[in-house]
């Protein structure tokens, strides 16, 4: 879909209380930002992995075998053509996996991944977790639809750090349509979908695709099944990224609407599927975290636009008594430039992807913060 093309193509906890669902303000605490790591391109979803490394999705942009795909059709994958319009230019190579050291040295860890590009933005490989000590890579940029003849998959990164394809993702989404998809008509509307998060919980993996509208859950064997369609009930809202603290919590982009600033949730969402609401009064989200102390944080890519407005993200504290503190705001040295992804790091800092859409500079931020 177009804001997600413009994101990705640009999860919380049962002793939270009711009063979640509160915007009230509260008092800011100290915040210190530090660079910890450049060079990236176009970076995504970040883990830590058991052996203390941070490990970043880059979306890359395409290269190897360039292809083309209208927007919102399936596209001719077996030859590269020139369509008029919008359309996908997808490549069977410049996405990959870098490693960063406790030092911020980049360093390559999987190469030679799927990415493409629409208007611009590019996606590739979205997101990494780790089960044990073996990791998996959810795409993004792949698919058909996307000019890219393997598919938007879950992958197994194995010992040699080549990468299996576990699970389908994209014939998932065709064989399983969901109740409210984006309408096809408008060209917003992604046959192998966009995925953007993925987490792992007890043994599996679970992922969001903002698109359709949905979280699923992939066993390492390769089974696919639906934890929710999210857009039975919440109809069109661009779910983004998921976090695991006892339950899920999925918070959304929304459209790139006037009527819809601010308006953006999180998603308190049982593993038998049942949601309700515990937070709203966000911008565009796409990346979620818990702190030891059940606090949830919330990254916004963009704020104070309909559309994407470069050099407005925000990084939002959401405490357990309902109250937001903002802990980064807008600021006029541009210090979160489309915001893509967090995760906590073993010191307890926070690590953001920065410039993860638009022009180079793609890095890492080191957040901590004091009170």
């Amino acid at each position: 879909m177009k804001q997600i093309r413009y994101v990705a193509v640009l999860t919380y906890l049962a002793l939270l209380a009711p009063g979640w669902s509160s915007n009230t303000r509260a008092q800011e605490p100290s915040v210190t930002v530090t660079r910890f790591a450049t060079g990236l391109v176009n970076p995504r979803g970040l883990k830590f992995g058991p052996d203390g490394n941070l490990y970043v999705a880059e979306a890359g942009f395409p290269t190897g075998d360039i292809r083309h795909a209208p927007v919102g059709l399936g596209g001719d994958c077996s030859v590269g053509r020139d369509v008029p319009g919008v359309e996908y230019i997808g490549g069977t190579t410049g996405s990959r996996i870098s490693r960063i050291d406790a030092n911020g040295v980049v360093t390559t860890f999987v190469d030679n991944l799927p990415s493409d590009e629409v208007g611009g933005l590019d996606s590739g490989v979205a997101d990494v977790a780790f089960i044990g000590n073996t990791m998996y890579a959810i795409l993004a940029g792949s698919g058909c639809s996307h000019g890219v003849p393997t598919p938007n998959a879950v992958i197994r990164i194995n010992p040699d750090r080549s990468p299996t394809i576990i699970a389908d993702l994209g014939a998932f989404l065709r064989s399983h349509p969901v109740a409210n998809p984006t309408d096809p008509i408008t060209g917003d509307f992604e046959p192998d979908g966009t995925w953007y998060s993925m987490i792992a919980v007890r043994g599996a993996l679970y992922a969001v695709e903002p698109n359709h509208g949905e979280l699923d859950k992939i066993t390492t064997d390769g089974k696919i099944t639906r934890v929710i369609d999210i857009s039975a009930s919440q109809g069109h809202v661009v779910p983004t990224v998921v976090a695991d603290h006892g339950v899920f919590y999925v918070s959304n982009l929304g459209e790139f609407d006037p009527d819809q600033l601010n308006t953006q949730d999180v998603f308190h969402i049982t593993p038998s599927g049942q949601l309700r609401v515990v937070a709203t009064g966000l911008s565009k989200v796409l990346g979620l975290a818990f702190d030891g102390r059940a606090r949830l944080y919330a990254l916004e890519t963009s704020t104070g636009s309909p559309g994407p407005l470069p050099g407005t993200g925000r990084l939002i504290r959401i405490l357990p008594n309902g109250q937001q503190q903002v802990l980064i705001d807008s600021t006029p040295d541009d210090r979160l430039f489309f915001p893509t992804g967090m995760t906590f790091g073993p010191d307890g800092s926070l690590y953001i992807s920065n410039h993860g859409f638009g022009p180079p500079g793609g890095e890492i931020l080191r957040v901590e913060v004091k009170d």
